[in-house]
Parts: structure tokens; sequence; C-alpha cells
């Protein structure tokens, strides 16, 4: 089976595999992008023998069902009898002398009673007899007398039907109409007489020993049929309409029967469909008219039968002429065709031979082939010389036939002669055979066409799926008794052979049985063959022979019932092994020979099967399974030795698992075939299905019966007990030890897969057997009550849960754990021993209900017993603290359902620290690798596997937030202390927090900070809890939240200076400063900034870092709310400035009131661009830029500007010159008369000209530009050199004579120094003897220049001050 050699094995190590060299550990180059290449790795996909290969997770018994499905699949593909009798001919058989090969069993001959012989041997007439094998009775009809028994007991009640007082001519069993009669009649015997046809009901029953009763009820339904000569009854199954001919014409009548009298018909009456005309004359006239007319022989009807699946019925006639008719409410007449019609269509792929057209050839008998087991071939035909005729009936342009679409056209598709005559001799072949069309690969002098092997056929029977029985009399017997011929399709052959479906061979095995007398009637026992519902794999036995009963066929002679029995492949095995063989190879000669028929694949199913217990063979008149050692021993070898190899193909692309190229052995194959084919009824059908019952509701019962599961089950036992036995004997079972044996690298690779492979299929059976052993408890118990526990989602897919499922899936197991919990919950409530049931249920199928699942039950139970004792009880209180102790024993076992179920009732017990911290441990054990945690600091990536598990985690850590929730509502209103002690509420609040507190697990703390800091449905909204919890991890979870949100960073600075470390509070609120954070305005990066300078600032209780960490961080704070200053003032300029447009002034707005800028940007953008001279000097003194010309422009700027723009904002309440002052001085504070950007050598000149400058009604006091920075206390030494460097440049407007204003205030600022310098009580004037000397010098020149007389006394005043000194 090249489709059920393994898939692809997965990439993991597997349970039972082996390898010699082990992996490599440890982390190597590539561990840093191990996150990113488990993203990209895809699964590898090798074809290996027809499949696909498996997924990394795929599981043994995963991979092991892909194989079941792959046999199913191939037992689905057994040839439609359309691929081999297509248009030619046939006659190969397979005739076999030997006992054990032979394709049917005689099983016992059941005699007639003693009392009906001896009655049977008075008779006056004719005596009638056959079987009835929906009853398992036989009948008789002697005279006017009917008699039926249970031909299998040994002294069976005789039932009998006198009250008749004419002859029996026909009498049949049918299904009545729905409805007709009571509920108790399933039955209808029709009884024929020469007067009358009447209906007798049965009812059946079956006793404690199954046999059946049987008790005979007179309907008084009747019709008149004197004068037909009723010979030959059929009744449809499918509708219940009962149609009959006699021998006086080859009409057709129905027998219409209904429940009620109507007004035009009674209860019953007989129709004629056939009649072309009305006769005045009736049926017992023309019998006698009959007597005394002519001598032509009337043709009347042999045969009826119907074919249900199409509608349509065939008659044949004494004139060997089929005839079609359409089953509508009256039969229609479609198509009639003589034998000697049929022929002459045979032409173009047959020649003219006497087994056809001889004088004497006629068809004794037609059969139906239904509509699923063929589309077009429809009926065989059967000549007297064994010839069998496929009929076709097509309607147009090839479509299929039936009474919907009446067929317009009947031919011979296929002619299949009887076989050679073993005791003739071999004749030479004729010319004309050579020029016959033949079929594809059949040669013409295989088919012997003239054969008379078969000869003097008188009745012929063929039964689906192609089992043919043709009766003759027996030449060698002087009683004249018959002798049947048997043929059945080679089935094994059939599925074995290769190629098309066109180039199938019809493949059969023929075996002559004689009989004890006479034939009276053939009937199949039991229901009829079917391996599929369609063509494709309808006749495939192999597929059954485990599942189905075996076919057996009740042949009625007057002598008794002869019971036929279809032989099975597996029995023909072990037939063939019990008795042995006659040449001189023996049995291991006629294995061989198996193979080389039905292949490896086949052999080993059939000897497993043979191990296993299955083969049978009759004995001493009945069926008994073969125990004998010797031929179990011989299948055994027989499976080992003949089971193949493995096959590894090195060119195959296998990905990372070489065993992905390894094809499985035909052993392999054969044991999935035949587990297969023990489960192929059960596999794809649904566990439950609802029986309505009048009265009493919806039942659910079993879909498959009980004793079915339970048959099933054994043989899956025996095949188990079987493969544990011979384990180290079966290559793929054998272990490590069979690496040994490997001679090559290759051959160590297919053991490997094959071992992978075996071992899967071992599992599939154990987990098969085990769920039958689950569903089988299931209906020990009151499913409806259990179902009635589970959720509606889960009630819904258990009704839709199928066998497969349960057997091969995550699903299906999942689901049966919920309904053993279901079933111990039941019990639980009841008041029953949870852990007998418990330990019941796990003995019986222990992957459903595992030893951790009695813990999990145990714990349950606990919590029961400590709800029944009370919440507030100390015992309650022990039970509820082992219940935690056995929950966290199983931790990695339990299921959500089981962690909430368990957390819920401790809710209710006020339970909360067991509650959070069961959540806890059982989120951290069915995570034990961390990949949650792993996935986490990955950054969350999509498509990751991981995700599951993380949000696996996720379930457990929401029952922790609900615990909390709850929590808080409990103690919400409690009293903390209750007489001096703390009272029991903040004892359980303490006890919980203290496990959640000191919690180490990352995943769930991050999961809860998210938790209380999440203000929207669902969260806690309590950030502040974070600032009390004493846990490293707050600090790490805040950092990293603090990048992304702004109240985390808020967080993470406040808990900072919560506890007293100021100076990481004040890094945070810088960074915080310089954020991005949206919503983040520029007024609040001035606070944040303002308060990071105070924590900065702050001296700390605790040493975290040096003082040169925290000047720098100073430092930096400074440098930055500087520049977030001037950026504010730049904003609130923009904000009035009218020089923009509403848009432009909004997105200045905009970029401004975010981010602080850099300082080039707010000078180049902002303050240059738009001339806000004194931002542009700010910033130079921010970044520290000394450039003189670009300072000394924008002061020059920034007079002009001030000056100019006076009028505007002040009108005539200030002049120019006061608003130039106060800008200068405002400047000079904020700048700190830095001497870099507040340049006094440079500001005085300028402002002394800006002054003369001014016109004379506008000029400020002659003094105005010293005063200005006297107040901003420039100290007088400074001044001094300034103006005397403005007074010897000789700069205009100061030349000349007009020298003597700078002379002037030079004078003026002496003044201003002498007397600064005595307020101050100086030791030496002017603050030093050199500053003093200075101006002793200064003092003279100004003397002997050109001064005005009133600052010339003055000047003398201050020299004569300095000589007094």
């Amino acid at each position: 089976m090249a489709a059920a050699a393994g898939p692809q094995t997965p990439q993991r190590p597997l349970p039972g595999a082996f390898t010699v060299t082990p992996a490599p550990q440890g982390q190597t180059i590539f561990a840093a992008n191990a996150a990113s290449l488990r993203q990209n790795l895809q699964p590898q996909q090798v074809e290996t023998s027809g499949t696909t290969s498996a997924t990394q997770q795929e599981s043994n018994v995963e991979r092991a069902a892909k194989t079941i499905h792959l046999a199913l699949d191939g037992d689905q593909k057994y040839p439609a009898l359309e691929d081999y009798i297509t248009q030619g001919i046939s006659g190969e058989y397979d005739l076999p002398s030997g006992q054990a090969w032979q394709p049917f069993q005689k099983l016992k001959m059941h005699d007639l009673p003693p009392r009906l012989l001896e009655q049977a041997n008075h008779a006056s007439m004719d005596n009638q007899m056959g079987v009835f094998p929906a009853l398992t009775h036989a009948w008789v009809a002697l005279d006017n007398c009917l008699y039926l028994w249970d031909y299998t007991l040994p002294n069976p009640e005789i039932i009998g039907w006198e009250e008749n007082s004419h002859p029996i001519t026909a009498v049949k069993l049918v299904k009545p109409k729905p409805g007709v009669f009571v509920a108790d009649i399933k039955h209808l015997i029709v009884v024929c007489t020469a007067t009358e046809m009447l209906f007798l009901g049965v009812a059946a029953q079956t006793t404690s020993t199954g046999a059946q009763t049987v008790a005979l009820y007179n309907t008084r339904m009747a019709i008149p049929v004197r004068g037909i000569g009723v010979q030959h009854i059929t009744a449809s199954d499918q509708s219940g309409r009962i149609f009959f001919t006699g021998s006086a014409s080859e009409d057709i009548y129905e027998f219409q029967y209904q429940q009620d009298e109507g007004w035009f018909r009674g209860k019953t009456s007989r129709i004629c469909h056939t009649k072309a005309t009305m006769s005045f004359v009736p049926e017992n006239l023309m019998v006698v008219g009959s007597m005394f007319g002519s001598a032509a022989k009337t043709t009347y009807v042999t045969q009826m039968v119907i074919d249900d699946s199409r509608n349509l019925m065939y008659t044949l006639n004494t004139a060997s002429e089929i005839k079609v008719y359409l089953i509508k409410d009256r039969l229609e007449s479609s198509l009639r065709r003589p034998l000697s019609g049929l022929l002459q269509n045979t032409g173009h792929f047959n020649h003219r031979t006497e087994l056809l057209t001889g004088r004497d050839v006629k068809l004794v008998g037609i059969s139906v082939i239904p509509r699923a087991e063929a589309g077009k071939v429809a009926l065989v035909a059967t000549t007297s010389t064994g010839c069998r005729l496929y009929l076709s009936l097509t309607r147009g342009y090839g479509y299929d036939a039936s009474a919907e679409n009446p067929p317009s056209s009947a031919q011979i598709l296929h002619i299949r002669y009887p076989p050679k005559d073993p005791a003739a001799p071999r004749a030479p072949a004729q010319p004309s055979q050579t020029t016959a069309m033949t079929p594809y690969g059949q040669q013409p002098e295989q088919v012997d066409t003239n054969t008379r092997y078969l000869d003097g056929m008188h009745k012929a029977f063929r039964f689906s799926p192609g089992y043919w029985m043709a009766f003759a009399e027996d030449p060698t017997d002087p009683q004249r008794k018959d002798r049947v011929f048997l043929t059945a399709t080679d089935t094994a052959r059939m599925a074995n052979q290769t190629g098309a479906a066109p180039n199938t061979k019809y493949a059969e095995h023929g075996q002559w049985i004689n009989l004890p007398s006479t034939l009276a009637q053939v009937m199949p026992m039991g229901e009829p063959f079917k391996a599929n519902g369609a063509p494709l794999g309808f006749g495939n036995e192999l597929a059954v022979q485990f599942d189905q009963e075996t076919p057996e066929f009740a042949i009625v002679t007057m002598a008794g019932v002869q019971i036929i029995r279809r032989r099975r492949l597996v029995d023909v095995f072990a037939a063939m092994l019990k008795h042995g063989s006659t040449d001189e190879e023996g049995v291991e000669g006629d294995i061989k020979r198996f193979v080389r028929i039905y292949g490896r694949t086949e052999t080993s199913a059939t000897a497993l099967a043979v191990a296993c217990g299955q083969g049978v063979d009759v004995a001493e008149n009945r069926v008994a399974t073969i125990t004998e050692p010797e031929v179990l021993e011989k299948a055994r070898k027989a499976y080992i030795e003949h089971g193949g190899r493995p096959d590894y193909n090195a060119n195959a692309d296998s990905g990372d698992n070489p065993t992905n190229a390894v094809r499985a052995s035909a052993r392999h194959d054969g044991t999935a075939f035949y587990i297969a084919r023990m489960v192929r009824s059960i596999w794809k059908q649904p566990i439950i299905k609802d029986i309505a019952k009048p009265g009493a509701g919806v039942e659910l019962v079993s879909t498959i019966s009980i004793d079915k599961l339970k048959k099933v089950q054994l043989s899956l036992t025996s095949l188990r007990d079987f493969l544990e036995r011979n384990k180290s004997f079966i290559e793929g079972l054998a272990g490590p030890q069979a690496m040994t044996r490997a001679s090559s690298r290759a051959e160590e690779i297919a053991t490997q897969g094959e071992h992978q492979y075996m071992h899967g299929l071992l599992q599939l059976v154990n987990s098969i057997s085990e769920g039958i052993s689950f569903v089988l408890m299931l209906f020990d118990e009151k499913l409806e009550e259990i179902l009635a526990i589970l959720q509606d989602d889960s009630r819904r897919k258990v009704r839709e849960l199928t066998f497969e499922s349960l057997f091969t899936t995550a699903t299906g197991k999942e689901l049966a754990k919920e309904l053993v919990k279901a079933i111990v919950n039941r019990n639980i409530t009841n008041g029953s021993n949870v852990e007998a049931v418990a330990e019941g249920l796990r003995r019986r199928c222990g992957s459903f209900c595992s030893a951790d699942d009695v813990v999990i039950f145990k714990a349950l139970e606990q919590i029961k017993k400590a709800e029944e004792k009370g919440a507030q009880s100390e015992e309650a209180r022990q039970l509820l603290n082992q219940s935690t102790k056995l929950f966290q024993k199983v931790a990695a076992s339990l299921s959500f359902e089981n962690v909430k179920l368990a957390v819920e009732s401790y809710y209710r017990m006020a339970f909360y620290a067991g509650a959070i911290q069961l959540c806890l441990t059982v989120a951290l054990e069915q995570d034990k690798s961390k990949r949650a945690l792993a996935w986490m600091r990955d950054g969350k990536p999509t498509n990751d596997e991981r995700e599951a598990v993380y949000n696996t985690r996720l379930q457990y850590y929401s029952l922790i937030f609900e615990t909390i929730r709850q929590l808080e509502i409990d103690t919400r209103n409690e009293p903390e202390m209750v007489d001096g002690r703390t009272s029991l509420a903040m004892k359980r609040r303490s006890e919980a927090y203290e496990i959640i507190d000191h919690s180490d697990d990352v995943v769930f703390l991050t999961n809860l900070y998210d938790w209380y800091c999440n203000t929207g449905e669902g969260g806690f909204s309590q950030p502040q809890r974070l600032l009390e919890i004493d846990n490293p991890y707050v600090v790490e979870y805040l950092k990293k939240k603090a990048v992304e949100f702004r109240g985390h960073a808020d967080l993470l600075w406040r808990y900072f200076a919560h506890h007293n470390d100021y100076l990481q509070a004040a890094d945070v609120q810088l960074d915080i400063a310089r954020s991005s954070f949206q919503g983040l305005t520029l007024e609040d990066r001035i606070s944040y900034l303002s308060r990071a300078r105070t924590n900065a600032s702050t001296r700390q209780t605790i040493l975290t870092d040096s003082r040169q960490n925290k000047q720098k961080l100073l430092r930096e704070i400074s440098d930055l709310l500087e520049i977030a200053t001037v950026q504010d003032e730049l904003l609130q300029r923009i904000r009035s400035e009218q020089r923009l447009n509403d848009e432009s002034r909004a997105r200045h707005i905009e970029i401004l009131n975010g981010s602080i800028l850099a300082v080039e940007e707010l000078y180049n953008q902002y303050a240059d661009a738009a001339n806000y001279h004194d931002l542009c000097i700010v910033l130079y003194q921010v970044a520290d830029h000394r450039n003189p010309a670009d300072i000394r422009s924008s002061w020059s700027a920034l007079i002009q500007q001030t000056s100019d723009e006076a009028p505007a904002f002040y009108g005539n309440t200030r002049a120019p010159w006061e608003a130039v002052g106060e800008k200068v001085r405002e400047l000079g504070r904020r700048l700190h008369t830095s001497s870099a950007t507040f340049p006094i050598p440079t500001l005085l000149p300028m402002l002394e000209k800006y002054a003369y400058e001014q016109p004379e009604q506008r000029r400020p006091p002659i003094n105005w530009a010293v005063d200005v920075f006297l107040d901003l206390d420039i100290p007088h030494e400074t001044l001094l050199p300034a103006l005397e460097q403005l007074y010897y440049s000789n700069e205009h407007p100061f030349v000349g004579s007009k020298r003597k204003i700078i002379a002037n205030k030079m004078v003026y600022l002496l003044q201003k120094w002498l007397e600064a310098s005595e307020r101050s009580g100086e030791r030496v004037l002017f603050g030093s003897e050199e500053n003093e000397e200075t101006v002793r010098q200064c003092v003279d020149s100004l003397v002997r220049g050109d001064l005005e007389q009133g600052w010339r006394q003055a000047a003398e005043g201050i020299r004569q001050r300095l000589n007094y000194r």
C-alpha cells in the first residue's frame, strides 16, 4: 500500500524514537537570532510513500490516523464492476483442487423435521419448499397446508396454517406497505392457491437465546386469482407493492391493498398492468377453452425480478425474451429483447459460438445488478450453456436508465464464458478466434468459447458483489440430483492489480458442490452485500471481512436446507496453513504463492489477522475459530518473515529529518490495513444518536451497537497483545537493538523510520481501545444527565463527536475529559465515593482519566466537603489547604475549567490566597520553558506559536484579577481591627497581597501592573498601588512602560520620590521633558524640568550616585530649562504675532508647544527670522555663543528696535530712551551681566551714541547711559575703562570739542564711585590703591583737558579729596 506508508515524521524527538548521535546542547553563535529564526521556520514537506509529510507538531497517533485514512481510501478505490466488465469477452477461472483454496464451504445440512417428512410422503400433489431468511424459518407447502419451522433448531416447533381448502401454488415473504398494519407486523406471507391470494401477518420476536418465534395472523385480505395459475410472486422492498404472474399468460398483476376501504375500491384489489384490451371472458372459461382449442404453445413468465434502485422490473419468459417495465403508478412496458436480438450486437467483439446460438440454448435466469454496484450494467442473464450475459441499459447517449429516465437501449456489454473443462483435451485455436475483437490485455486463446463445462444449466442466480450460482443435474448421479457451480470474484487479486482501471482483468474462483436433491429455492442470508454506497469500492470483500457478517446462502432442496458459506481471504490463508500443501515446497511454497498472487501488503494483513485469531473454518457442520498453536505460529512467522523491509530514498527532500524519506515496509502497510478494516464501520460515525420514544421524549443511544464495539475492542486487544509479545522479532518494534543489524547509514535511517511508523500504529491501537472503553462506560451512565451538566457549546460538540475524533484528535480527547469530569461531578453531587469512581475510570480508559485526574477529583471532593463544613470553620480551612496542595501536585495537568471551578469555590469560602496561589502555580507549570516570557521580551511578534502559550497564561491571570476584585468588594467595609486584633477579613486580605506582591512571575507581574494602571473597561483603575509595592520588578516594569506611556513615566518618578530616591526621580522627569509623548505641552515640560531641578538639588538620605553625577544631571536640567524658557517666550510672542496668518500661526504654535527644540532651530527658524533680538541675545547666552560681531549686531538692532517701537507700545507715557534703558537693564539681569553676551565695552559706547543722536527735545539725561549700568550694579572700575576708550578713540560723534561730553560723564562716574567708596567705609578710596592711582591719573588728565566749568570744579574736588588722603 503506497498510500499507507507512513507520512513524514516530525522533526522533534518522538516517544519511542531512537537516534545514534545526541543533538548538541547549549548556546550557539546563532542564539541571538533564535527569535527571528523561529518566526521564519516553515515545515518541510516531502513525499514519502505517496503521502505528504507531517508537520512538526503532529503526534504519533495523528500520523498513524492519517495512515488509517489512506488505508481506508485504498480500500475505497477497489475497481468498480464496470472497470472490469467492459465491452468484450472473458473466461478465466481459477478452479482450485485443494480444499483450502476453494471460495465456498458447505455448512450444516438442515433436514426436514420427521413429522413433515412423513406428511410429505402422503401428499397428493407436488410439494413446495423454501426459506424465509429474515425469520430464520423454513417453510413447506403440502397440498393446502403451509408449515413453518426454525431450521436452526434440532427439535423445532412447527407452525402450521391449515385453514385453506385449495392446494397452494406459490408462497412469498414480503415487507408490508408502511402504515397498513400494526407495528408488530413487519412481514407478510403471501399465499397463493388456485382460487385466491391472501396475506398472513407475521409477528416475530427474539428470545433470550437469540432464536426467533413466529406468530401468524389472518389479515382477511385476499383477492381472487382463479384461472391465472400463479407461479411467481415478487415484491418491492422499497414500496411494499406486490406483483405476480401465472402460467396462463405473460400478464403481470398487482395485489393492491390498503388499510381502509374507499368509495371505489375495497381494502384489496387485483390490477392487471399488461393487458392491452379488456377481456370479458373469465379466466376459468379461458382455461377450459384452451383445453379444446389449438395446441399452440403458450409463452409465460419464468422469472420476475424488481430493481428497486432504478424502479424497474425485468421478466424472463419461456421464449428467452427479456422485458423491461417501468414501475410507476402502473407498470409501463419499456423494452423487450429476445436472446437472438441481444446477440446481434455482439458480433463486433465476439464470434459465433454454439454456446450462444445453439438450437437448444435458452436463458435460464436473470439477476439484478443494483445501481450502487454499477451505473449502466443493470442485469445479468445466464444461458443454459453457462454463459453470463452482462446487459447494459441506457437512455439516449449513454445515460443511466431508471423509471424516471426510461431505457431506450438494452445491449450485451460483456460475455463471460464458462471455464475450460480441465478434463477435456486442449483444442487447437480456431482461425476465427483470432479475428474477433477482445479487450486490451485479454488473449483470445485464454477464453474457450466452445467449452461444454457448464452445459445443462436449468437455473442461475447472481448476488452482489459477484457471487454466481448455476444449477444443473449431476450427470454422474443415478438419481439425477442437482449440483451447483459457484463462482466468486478473487477480490484480493483484483485489488492487487496495477495499472489503469480499464486494464483490470476479471479474476474468479469456481467450484462444484453436490446437492442432496433437486433445487427448490436459493436465498441469501442476512443483509445484501455492500462495502460502499457507490460503484467504486462496492465489491471489496477484503474491506469488510472483519467488519460484516460473512455472506451465507441457503440452498433449499426437497431434502432440506443446505447452508453455503463464502470463504474470506483470511479463512483461505488459515486453511492453507492448517491443511498444508501436497507439493514439495509445502506450506512455505503456499505462502510464496500467496505473496506472488496477492502481494506482500495483503499477505502481511492476512497473516496478522490469522495470528490474532480472525481465521475460521468449518468443523463438524459449524464455524469455529482456528486456534491450533501450529497454525498461529505459522501465521506469526509469515507476518514477520514475509513483511518486507523499509526503504530509504536518499534523493528525496527530507528536510531536517532524514526519516521523512523512508518508505514503510509492506508489514507496516498490512498492519494499517488490518486496523482500518476492523474499525471502518465506526471510524466516521458519530458516537451518539437520538431515538424518539413515544411518550418518553428523546433517548440518547450509541450509534454503533454495544456488541459491535466490544467485538472491535476485543480484536484490537488481540492485535495489541500480539504486537507486544512479538515486539523483539518485528522489525520496527524491536527498539534500539535493531540498529545493531543495520549494515549502512541508509538501513539505519530506514529502521528508524519504520520504528516511528509502527510505534504510531501501536499507539493508535491503544488509543482506539481506550476510546471504546470510554464509550462503553459512557453508555453505562445516564447520558442525558451527564450532557445536562456540560455547557451548551460542549454539549453540541459531544453530540457531533465521531469515533475518529475521539480516537485521534486533541479536541476529541478534551471533550472526553469534559465528559469524565461531568460524570465525576454527577457522582459527587449524588454522594458517591469519588475516589472509587475516578479509579475505575482510570483503569478502564487511562488516557481520558489519568492518575493526575484522580488527584484532581480528590481535590474537588475536598472542596465539596469544605463547603459542607462551612467557610468559617477551621476544619473547612484545612480541607481547602489540602485541596490546594493536591491541585499544585498536578498543576501541569489542570485545565482552565478545573482551575476556574476551584477558584469560584474558593471565592465562596473567602479563600483568596489559595485561589491566587493556585492560579500562579498552574500558569508557571504549564509554561516551564518560559516561552511566554521570551515572546513578551521579543516584542510580542505576530504569527508566533509562543503567543498561544502567553494567552493561556493570561486566562489564569484573569482569574487572579477577578479574585482581587472580589477581595476588594468583600473587605471594603470590614474594620481593620476588632478588639485590638487584626480582623479576619484583613488577615485574609494581607495573605492574598503577600502572595501577589512577592511573586517573581514576570509575566504575571507585568499583566497585574497593566491591570492596576488600566483606567478603561476591565481595568482596576488604581495605578497608585504601584507606589506601595516593595518589589524590585516595579521599577523595571515602569521603566519599560515609561518609554511609551506618560502615565507610567509619572508613576516612575513618583515611585522614586516616594522611596526618597530624588536623583532618580529628577532623571525620570528630565526624560519626560525630553520625550515625545502626545499631549505633553511646553508648559508641562517646563514644569517637569522645574521639579527635576528641585529634586536634583534635594539632599538625599541614601547614597545612590556620586556628587559628580548629581552635578552633571543638575547642569543638564538647568540648560534644558533655559532653552524651554526661551521657547516659551517665543511661543507667547508667536501667539500674538500679527505678521502671520492664522494657518501659519497655528502651525508654529503647534511646533513650539510640543517638544523642546534645539537652540539652532529656535534661533534660525524663529528668533532671528522674526527679529526677536532680545531672544537672540539670550540664545547666545544659552548656547555659549561668543562671537562679538553677532552679539554687537543683535544689541544694536535691539536698541534701535526698542526705540522705534516705544511710541507704539507706550505712547507719551514713556520716552523711547526710557524703553531702551529698561530693556538693557532687563536683559542685563537675565544675562547676569555676562561679559560675553552683555559686553560693557560695547554696550556703553552704543548707549552713549544712541543718547547723543536723539533729538534734543527727546534726549535722555546726560548721564543716563552711565546710570543704566550703575543700576545693574556694574562695577565702576568696569565702566571707567569703557568711557576712557570712548574718550581717547576719537570716534564719531565724539570728536573734537564733543569729546568733553564723554569727559563730563567720566567725572560723573568718578563722583559716583567716590560716593560709593565713602559710603562703604573702605580703608582705601575706590577700593584699592591700584584703583586709587588709576583715578588719580584719570582726574589729572581730565583737569588738563577740555571740561565744562561745572564738571571741572567737580574734578578738582575729587583731586583734592585724593590729595587729602
